[in-house]
């Protein structure tokens, strides 16, 4: 278990599982994006691995929950070897695929909040070894305002033999975000993710920029990223 501090209170936060994904991750590319994925290929993958938004349980509360989403600045990690923004050139990826959560309040009662997390971490060409530990934070914020709480975690992912990506579920549990008074409602706040990133990395994503879908090949692997709308 691992102690999470969002406000004055203490949050305990805790398991991490990673899925395995052979059979996915041996049929792709190192280095591939999922932007390359068919439709037939989504819905395949839809029907394996289930809903992956999946919402948790909702426990009863005073009023709506906090909004709970991913910063897009950092929802994803492209790290790559040296300063070629290229396939060629990829080391480590991820993206946050999905976040989900529910919460409690009664009364004058903190709000208690719970969240799950589905990262998807991928290693490219460039990628030295299969061991890395991503880095995440989690903050609460007063919506569209101030950050009131902000905390990191390191995520230690370990690819398999012939694996290039795999998927890491998160879960956080006990996230006490204490209230002004009783008609403070959960709408009030945010609980943002993302990636510890590098504002080269932040720039990247807020640019909009993606692979092209052959990505992989020997034309794409010498070219660059291309900015979508």
């Amino acid at each position: 278990m691992r102690r999470i501090l969002l406000t004055a209170l203490c949050a305990l936060a805790a398991a991490a599982s990673q899925v395995p994904t052979d059979a996915y991750a041996q049929s792709r590319g190192r280095g591939q994006d999922d932007s390359s994925d068919s439709a037939a290929d989504r819905r395949a993958r839809a029907s394996e691995w289930g809903d992956r938004q999946a919402p948790l349980p909702q426990l009863r509360n005073a009023g709506p929950c906090p909004f709970v989403k991913v910063l897009y600045d950092a929802g994803r990690y492209i790290e790559f070897q040296g300063a070629q923004e290229a396939s060629s050139a990829v080391a480590y990826t991820g993206e946050i695929q999905g976040v989900s959560g529910g919460c409690s309040y009664k009364d004058e009662e903190p709000i208690r909040l719970s969240m799950e997390m589905l990262f998807e971490l991928g290693r490219g060409p460039m990628a030295q070894g299969g061991q890395k530990t991503y880095r995440y934070w989690v903050a609460v914020t007063k919506r569209n305002d101030a950050v009131i709480a902000k905390e990191y975690f390191d995520l230690p992912v370990t690819f398999r033999a012939g694996e290039d990506r795999t998927y890491v579920r998160q879960t956080l549990e006990g996230i006490v975000i204490p209230r002004a008074q009783l008609t403070t409602s959960g709408a009030n706040f945010e609980v943002l993710v993302g990636f510890d990133v590098t504002p080269q990395m932040a720039e990247f994503n807020r640019a909009g920029k993606r692979f092209r879908i052959d990505v992989g090949t020997p034309e794409a692997s010498a070219g660059t990223p291309t900015a979508t709308p």
